[in-house]
Formats: structure tokens, sequence, C-alpha cells
């Protein structure tokens, strides 16, 4: 038996949600599986119709961590247990045990300064684990050098399901809501600084000189969504923006798919970094090609001019060429065809391989 141990699952939903159900979902076809999750409300639900066992761990956070660790650690004494995979390595820090285990890492989860007393504890499990899962190259330079084992860490990125056929009723929907715009970008993400939402609003301004009828979907939530709406208003751009949050999974992806460039020129804000960046995965799974920042793991998600570009998000003048390039004789369509070809070696099918390797 395998166990997965993690603190994000669905119901819950996110990015690191997402990444640790359809890796256990996938490796759930080929070894027997138990995840040890957090409580979530509704989980009964979400948990009755899955083909593995959830064990799910409530109480106050700082409790939790205590007593899902003392479940676990009980769990392997009495159990016959050949593999751990972990997805942080907070996860870890508790469990002891010398059955293989495996952590995975994302980015800003380790970027803390060497000999710092975090940094102390992450490198305190890290090297003391059998692998390490970085999701792109990036992590795996970063976690280097913050001092994990080299000789230790292995790049495999991040998995995503294949694309279900869009309802036609959703499409028409999307067309009547973007009423003939056109060209349309569209960012799918949270709002915050590191996103970089308010460089492309910027370059927006010149855009919409040479494309009158331009429009920016922005699907999401966040702390910077006030901050975005009031720059919008500053710089005259309400006909150019719009703002969509909360809908349903099929509106997000008929949004998308109506689109033509998923921007999202991803910086380094402070601690915050992009360890690789599925969402240009899922715009490439329906041809829409990416304009992602050289700042952390897009280049693992994006072949640079071939199904995307990769830009300084920094440098306003660079956010605004590259998509002032891809809208240029349509150059978009190239890309993206290129995108959608390239988005089939992200697939589960093909990213759940790697895993078996090294269980094996």
């Amino acid at each position: 038996m395998h166990l997965i141990i993690t603190r994000s699952f669905p119901p819950e939903i996110g990015g690191m949600q997402n990444l640790i159900w359809g890796l256990a979902k996938e490796l759930s076809k080929n070894y027997m599986l138990k995840v040890f999750a957090d409580y979530q409300e509704n989980h009964k639900v979400f948990d009755e119709q899955v083909s593995f066992s959830i064990e799910r761990v409530g109480g106050i956070k700082l409790l939790r961590k205590y007593r899902k660790a003392q479940l676990i650690n009980e769990f392997i004494k009495e159990n016959k247990i050949e593999g751990i995979i972990a997805d942080h390595w907070k996860s870890l820090e508790l469990i002891k045990t010398n059955k293989k285990k495996i952590c995975l890492i994302h980015s800003k989860e380790i970027n803390h300064e060497k000999r710092t007393k975090l940094n102390k504890r992450v490198l305190n499990v890290l090297n003391n684990v059998e692998l390490v899962v970085a999701n792109s190259k990036f992590t795996k330079n970063l976690a280097i050098q913050c001092g994990v084992d080299e000789s230790k860490i292995i790049v495999i990125n991040p998995g995503v399901d294949p694309v279900q056929e869009l309802n036609k009723k959703s499409l028409e929907k999307v067309e009547s809501l973007l009423k003939n715009k056109s060209p349309r970008l569209v960012t799918v993400s949270r709002y915050d600084k590191r996103k970089n939402h308010e460089k492309v609003i910027m370059s927006l301004r010149n855009l919409k000189q040479i494309y009158p009828d331009i429009i920016y979907i922005c699907i999401g939530y966040g702390d910077e969504e006030e901050n975005i709406k009031k720059l919008v208003k500053e710089l005259n751009l309400d006909e150019q923006v719009m703002f969509f949050k909360h809908i349903s999974n099929e509106l997000k992806n008929s949004l998308l798919a109506k689109s033509n460039i998923f921007v999202m020129p991803s910086i380094i804000y402070k601690k915050s970094v992009e360890g690789f960046g599925i969402a240009y995965v899922e715009a490439a799974q329906y041809g829409i090609p990416s304009i992602g920042g050289i700042d952390g793991g897009a280049p693992d998600a994006i072949d640079h001019e071939k199904t995307g570009l990769i830009c300084d998000g920094n440098n306003l003048n660079a956010v605004y060429s590259s998509i002032n390039s891809m809208l240029e004789n349509k150059r978009y369509l190239e890309y993206g065809k290129a995108a959608k070809e390239n988005s089939i070696k992200f697939e589960w099918s093909t990213i759940i391989e790697a895993y078996k390797k090294i269980l094996n």
C-alpha cells in the first residue's frame, strides 16, 4: 500500500488540490492507496465517489498537524506500507518512519533564505527523504540554491486531464457576452501581484489604438481585485476589460476556448513565484497560446516562439511587444496549433509514468 499525505485536497478548490487529486486518481489505478487529508466541509459526498480510502483529520490547525502525524505514524506501524508521497515538506515534518518517502516541491514554500530557521526546517525534511519531485526546472534550481541535495531532486511537471467537449450553449453564451469584440486576451488566475495583471492592463492602453475592439477577459478573485479594477478606471479601459468570478467551469473553459491569447507574464513578488503555471497548459489544450514571464517555471510550460512567448514581466515594453507581436498577422493561430499538440505530453496518462518509475 502507498500513502499520500496532503494538506490540500478536493472538494476544496485550487491548483494544489487539483494536482494531488489527479495524482491520487491515477495512482489508484495501479496501486493500493490511502490518502490522509485535512477535513473539508461537504467532504463526505466527494469521498464516497472515489475508489480509494480517504481519512480526514479535523480540529484547530496547530493541533491538527500533531494529531494527523500521530494517526499516520500509528497507521504505518500497523500496516505494510511501501511508500509515502507528500504534497509539502510540512506534511512530512512529524512522520517517523524509514519507509520510502517522496516529497513534492512547488517553489514558494521552499523559498527561504539559507540558514534561517525555516530554511533549516525545510532541509531537515527534504534532505532526509528518498526523492524530491520538483514541478519545474526552475523549482529544482531554487531547491539546490536553498541547500537541497541535488542528487535527490527530479523534475516531474504537473498533469492535466484531457479536455471535455464544450457545451454549444455555453460557447454561444460567450459569443453574446463578448459581442464580437476581438482580438481577445484572457487571464485565469488569482488576483495577486505576482500574476501581473497590471502590466497587461497598462499595455492595453496602447494596444487599443491599434485594435479598437480589443478585449481583456479576467477570470478569478483575490486580494488585488480592487486595485486592478481601479487601474482599469484610471486608464479609461472599462470598455476593454471584463471581469468574471465565481463562474462555472463550463463557462470558464468556454471563455478560454473563445479567446486568442492567454496572458500571464508572472513576476517574482517578495517570496511568491510561479513554480510552473498549469494555467498555460490548460489554455494550450484549447489551442490558445500563452505569454508567460521569464521569472519562475513558465518556460517548462511554454516553448518560446513555438507554443507562445516568454518575456520579462517587470518590463512593460516587453509585455506590450510580446502581445503585439503575437497579434500581428494573427501569429497566435500558428502558436495555438503547436500549443495544442504540445499539451498532450502534460496529460496525466503520460505524467503518471514518471511517478510509476520512481515508485517501482
